[in-house]
């Protein structure tokens, strides 16, 4: 089979495309016949080995540990392990499948789900890691309630665009951040407000949210904690990139201003649920959920997708179509 391959640091020009053997499914593992992949900023950082935390964490210092990237597809399952009982043969799932940007991959029967019938594979593909980091954000770090005023910083990327729908789907009022071309895009997936960030700055307005969703945070902390309300809570998607002083810094930033005064600031890593993977199944056949899928790529086209997602002007996802 044909599988991407990432064995050395770098641009995606170190991405090679090459034969490898077909995996079989350890015990509780699906072995699925990918028809769709889609690229998280994760799937860059990865190939780039930056920030050094991320190295450090993974354990590749000089060269990647984890040689095969992608983390989200779609797509049947051909093969089940002897102790999986949740999927046959033939079923159509999506979920967390490291090593995604292949023909085939094998995924722990924990994380990934039944495909909703009424999406294609490249919607489903386009869902876990992001529609997750929005789901946990909002609603675990964020407790978002029913009628609070939300914002979210950075609506229109990956991330963005499931969090705008999600905060809809828990009956909130939701103001939504991106620049002039994606307005449209915005409102379209339910927005009650737009700002255009090249025109105003919601950090020196008068307005204040209830909860702010950074998922672009290029303000600094103190702008998001001044644009929150009484009680209100902001909650950073991810890392950003950012190096590990700068990361340790803007933890201790948020401990500090959570214990002095009523609004409190975190950041946070999603981590892959099987539940969390059913709720939001259930939100896309309901329609409350629709992927934003920005640009098609083939699988020997995967450096070309993180060329572009590196510029960080996607709308939505990126996906690979395989």
């Amino acid at each position: 089979m044909k599988a991407v391959l990432n064995t050395k640091y770098g641009s995606p020009d170190v991405l090679e495309l090459k034969e490898v053997e077909k995996p079989t499914p350890k015990e509780n593992e699906v072995l699925i016949k990918v028809r769709a992949a889609s690229l998280n900023a994760l799937d860059w950082h990865l190939m780039r080995g930056k920030p050094l935390a991320l190295r450090l964490m993974l354990g590749g210092l000089r060269k990647p540990k984890i040689t095969r990237p992608g983390r989200d597809a779609a797509g049947l399952v051909e093969e089940v392990g002897s102790n999986v009982t949740q999927f046959k043969p033939g079923d159509e799932v999506f979920g967390a499948c490291p090593g995604a940007f292949a023909e085939y991959v094998c995924a722990d029967e924990n994380r990934v789900a039944l495909k909703p019938a009424n999406i294609s594979f490249e919607e489903a593909a386009a869902v876990p890691v992001a529609a997750i980091t929005a789901l946990q954000g909002l609603r675990d770090k964020g407790r978002i309630q029913r009628g609070q005023k939300i914002l979210v910083d950075g609506a229109s990327g990956g991330v963005g665009t499931f969090a705008v729908q999600i905060a809809k789907s828990f009956g909130a009022e939701v103001t939504a951040v991106c620049s002039t071309k994606n307005l449209d895009t915005a409102r379209s997936i339910g927005a009650d407000y737009v700002i255009d960030y090249t025109q105003e700055d919601f950090t020196q307005s008068t307005q204040r949210y209830d909860l702010i969703f950074g998922a672009n945070a290029y303000h600094s902390i103190f702008d998001y904690r001044r644009a929150l309300a009484k009680d209100g809570i902001y909650v950073g998607a991810g890392g950003g990139g950012q190096s590990l002083p700068v990361m340790l810094i803007g933890m201790l930033l948020q401990l500090v201003l959570s214990l002095i005064g009523s609004k409190k600031m975190c950041s946070f890593m999603a981590k892959i649920i099987k539940t969390d993977l059913v709720f939001l199944k259930e939100l896309l056949v309901a329609g409350k959920i629709v992927p934003v899928i920005d640009r098609r790529y083939a699988l020997r086209d995967v450096a070309d997708a993180l060329r572009y997602l590196e510029e960080g002007h996607a709308k939505g996802k990126v996906v690979i179509n395989i």
